[in-house]
């Protein structure tokens, strides 16, 4: 039975809204993409590089994943090994999804894919977490940046509530 890692990843610190501007084309604060190669650094510390990106279209997160990636792709020791190059989808539906949303895009991710990463907004991105392990998902939800490893031996298509348990939780920060 092949074990899949779902790794869930709020995007990090955006730029406060402006009256005039839209919020999904909001882009990240300095701050922001730091913690967002803190990210990668992290995840390629433990050998958790994604075969397939979920990823919001919005601005934001195309900007932590460009950081992420940055990250992952480091020297040793804040880096590790790049891996293969993952694909990358950039999911207008990830946009104010809510947790059904968010499980659908990775129910549709191919049976032979490994490792998955989801880059999106709260709450969805939270509340998908509680739902595939209520016990251990954290009361208060994803902070900018969190990333948070879930695990399971269920092909992605049959995921549902309580069969994808956290066994990783990180704060990145640049």
């Amino acid at each position: 039975m092949q074990e899949r890692t779902l790794v869930l990843l709020r995007h990090a610190r955006a730029e406060p809204p402006t009256a005039d501007g839209l919020d999904v084309e909001r882009p990240l604060s300095a701050r922001g993409r730091a913690d967002a190669a803190a990210a990668g650094a992290w995840l390629a510390r433990y050998g958790l590089l994604p075969e397939v990106v979920l990823c919001s279209a919005a601005l934001r997160t195309r900007q932590t994943w460009h950081g992420v990636e940055m990250g992952m792709t480091g020297s040793p020791p804040e880096g590790g090994p790049a891996g293969p190059v993952p694909e990358v989808r950039y999911e207008p539906d990830a946009y104010e999804a809510h947790p059904d949303d968010l499980l659908t895009l990775v129910r549709r991710v191919e049976p032979t894919v490994g490792t998955v990463l989801l880059i999106a907004h709260n709450p969805g991105i939270s509340l998908l977490s509680e739902f595939l392990d209520p016990p251990r998902a954290d009361p208060d939800g994803l902070r900018t940046s969190d990333l948070v490893v879930h695990r399971s031996t269920l092909p992605w298509a049959d995921l549902a509530r309580g069969t994808a348990a956290i066994s990783a939780r990180h704060t990145a920060r640049g």
